[in-house]
């Protein structure tokens, strides 16, 4: 029997869209999956799916769109960075603590990869958390450049955001031997990426990092050949896929509790046509 696994894109605030398509999930049917992926906001949704904590994801989203002080842009030059990352962190160990043991229980025998980027080289590192590191390897998931402290340390080692180093990694499923694969993105599958502004002066700010400064540079290359990917599977595998087919309401950094309430729908309507769509398939 073919390996299956759950794909989940990250994307800021549009990740409300995430939360909405797995609580589908959770009132619907108990999917499970061999191989579970999550990278930046995916890596909250999907923690918070793991532990059957409906509505979690979208209300600690609702609490970062309430909160004057998580952005602010006379942050933005400081070390903090315009959004505070360790007010995310408190919301997921205190205010809307996630169940890691109940998570953990969940997730049994399957495998767990958190995707961050290395901040020496630049290249993609999954993480398989354990309970006592599970929320820092999210958070090293979510650590944007130039947005939040943009660098966060586990041990001896440095991490940012793993959507600039592998942003949906399907591929990455396919070769750990999922042939059946589930990837929920964030935004639609036709729209390919060009090189971005902060993207153009991250692969500037750090060319004395060449690692470091191609990882900048190559970013939108390496969204479109997942994209790529996805859309031309090899012959052995089948991907299914769940994304927006028009922008979302909310963007990677822009939102508001109207537009994330929409996101969210969208994401609920979504994911219960695809259990139903699975349903009448099966």
């Amino acid at each position: 029997m073919s390996k299956t696994a759950l794909v989940i894109q990250g994307g800021g605030f549009r990740t409300a869209f995430t939360a909405g398509v797995l609580d589908a999930f959770l009132i619907t049917s108990r999917l499970q999956f061999d191989h579970y992926f999550g990278v930046s906001g995916g890596s909250i949704a999907l923690s918070y799916y793991l532990s059957r904590q409906y509505g979690y994801c979208f209300s600690a989203m609702q609490l970062l769109a309430k909160d004057p002080d998580f952005v602010q842009m006379k942050r933005a030059m400081s070390e903090q960075g315009y959004m505070d990352i360790d007010y995310l962190e408190k919301i997921a160990q205190e205010i809307m603590p996630l169940d890691i043991g109940r998570a953990q229980e969940e997730l049994g025998k399957s495998d767990l990869s958190l995707v961050v980027t290395d901040r020496s080289s630049g290249k993609a590192v999954y993480l398989s958390p354990v309970p006592n590191t599970w929320i820092s390897e999210v958070i090293a998931s979510c650590t944007l450049p130039f947005v939040t402290k943009g660098v966060y340390t586990i041990g001896d080692k440095k991490y940012f955001d793993g959507g600039w180093s592998d942003p949906i990694p399907a591929k990455k499923a396919y070769r750990e031997g999922a042939r059946e694969i589930l990837v929920i993105c964030t935004s639609p599958l036709n729209m390919k990426l060009k090189q971005s502004w902060p993207d153009y002066l991250g692969s500037i700010y750090f060319r004395s990092s060449p690692d470091l400064s191609s990882c900048f540079a190559l970013a939108h290359e390496e969204y479109n050949k997942a994209l790529d990917f996805i859309a031309r599977p090899p012959m052995d595998a089948q991907i299914d896929v769940i994304a927006p087919k028009e922008i979302l309401e909310s963007g990677m950094y822009s939102y508001s509790g109207d537009s994330l309430t929409q996101d969210y729908r969208h994401g609920l309507d979504m994911g219960l046509r695809y259990i139903q769509k699975k349903k009448t398939s099966s």
